[in-house]
């Protein structure tokens, strides 16, 4: 698809309609029966889009979904709304009432600004990307918020904005994921001098990013939602404390955050206890697992794995907790023989400091019964151990 206007005709939007929701397997009698009547690349881009958009559903729900309009990149590399509400939401409770949008995509984050009442510039380099933009911004009737920009972000004044958000591309066609932050388009080096000119200012990096690289001005919170690592983000500016660390647990929106005078050292190992805490994926990025640990009143198993032990039950929105009954060196001939006396069939296998694969494991313990268990492969003071259990 390389011009959306024939799909927003009239004759377009009916030919959506009629492809909506249809599965792979029908594509192609339903492809051969409208090309009787409408041209075939429109009938093409119609199914295209209808397959794009049943993508977007997991980051934009059916009702959303089925009215916007996607490009490949733009399903995988805009923002899920839930994250983007947080945020539209974070920045309306700072006061801002105007923000430049760069880099905006198909405007996932521009929507959610929108929808917190904040007047949106969105700015991309892209012809097509803005006209997905721009028709994103009226289906969903945000039109008079939105303003789409087709320019280089790098040239756009944004001194009339009461706040900066970057959304530096970290995806090239030959390469694929980009990891070195300057590598990013445009590098992040321009977008953190582009966030310490504005009053407030928030940049959406890659989660692994290694906190070497983060900038002193900067407070870095990292998102996860439904327990899965989303985003990084870095804060500038108003209502931020420089060096500070956060995570937040969407939708909970429960948060953890340490400044640089009051983040803890690393936790003591101890031997294992009754309990095994598996902190979320935020927690671990942001380096608040001490912070946590001293919460639960616990221990690491080991110096480099960010599990934490402790002998009480604890109820915390920042790990998932697990109740210990074996601990085993590794041995797989040993731990098939005790699922099999336990009549373990459905075996949830985690590791973390462990070379074996979960479902090479599984194919050779061959798990078999009514019961369930939860095996960890880890590390218990730098021996490969087994942890079983289940959830607390």
């Amino acid at each position: 698809m390389n011009d959306l206007a024939p799909l927003l005709t009239p004759e377009g939007r009916a030919l959506l309609d009629a492809v909506r929701g249809t599965a792979p397997a029908d594509e192609l009698a339903v492809a051969t029966r409208l090309r009787r009547e409408h041209p075939a690349e429109l009938v093409s881009a119609a199914l295209g889009q209808a397959r794009l958009r049943q993508r977007a559903v997991a980051k934009f729900g059916a009702e959303d979904a089925e009215r916007m309009f996607f490009t490949p990149n733009g399903v995988e590399q805009s923002t899920r709304a839930s994250v983007a509400t947080y945020r539209a939401e974070c920045f309306q409770a700072l006061g801002v009432r105007s923000v430049a949008d760069l880099c905006c995509g198909i405007g996932g984050d521009a929507i959610a600004f929108a929808r917190a009442g904040i007047r949106v510039l969105a700015v991309d380099r892209d012809p097509l990307t803005c006209e997905v933009a721009r028709a994103n911004a009226a289906a969903l009737g945000l039109a008079e918020l939105i303003e789409v920009r087709e320019a280089d972000v790098t040239e756009v004044d944004t001194s009339p904005y009461d706040a900066v958000f970057v959304d530096p591309a970290r995806r090239s066609g030959a390469r694929g994921r980009i990891f070195d932050p300057e590598a990013y388009s445009p590098p992040l080096s321009w977008a953190v001098s582009a966030a310490l000119r504005a009053p407030l200012a928030a940049l959406k990096i890659a989660p692994g990013i290694p906190h070497e690289v983060i900038p002193d001005e900067a407070e870095a919170e990292w998102i996860s939602d439904g327990g899965e690592v989303k985003e990084a983000v870095l804060w500038f500016g108003a209502g931020r404390t420089p060096g500070a660390r956060r995570a937040t647990l969407l939708p909970s929106e429960a948060g953890i955050w340490a400044s640089p005078d009051t983040m803890l050292p690393d936790p003591e190992v101890r031997s294992v206890g009754r309990y095994l805490y598996e902190p979320d994926g935020a927690v671990i990025r942001a380096h608040l697992v001490a912070e946590v640990a001293e919460d639960l009143e616990g221990g690491l198993i080991d110096p480099t794995i960010a599990y934490i032990t402790a002998d009480e039950s604890h109820v915390t929105p920042y790990a998932t907790a697990y109740e210990i009954t074996d601990q085993l060196p590794f041995n797989v001939k040993k731990l098939k023989a005790l699922l099999r006396e336990r009549e373990v069939g459905i075996l949830t296998v985690k590791k973390r400091g462990s070379a074996v694969e979960p479902e090479e494991l599984r194919k050779k313990v061959k798990p078999q019964g009514p019961n369930s268990a939860t095996v960890f492969l880890t590390r218990v003071a730098g021996a490969p151990t087994m942890l079983i259990g289940h959830p607390a």
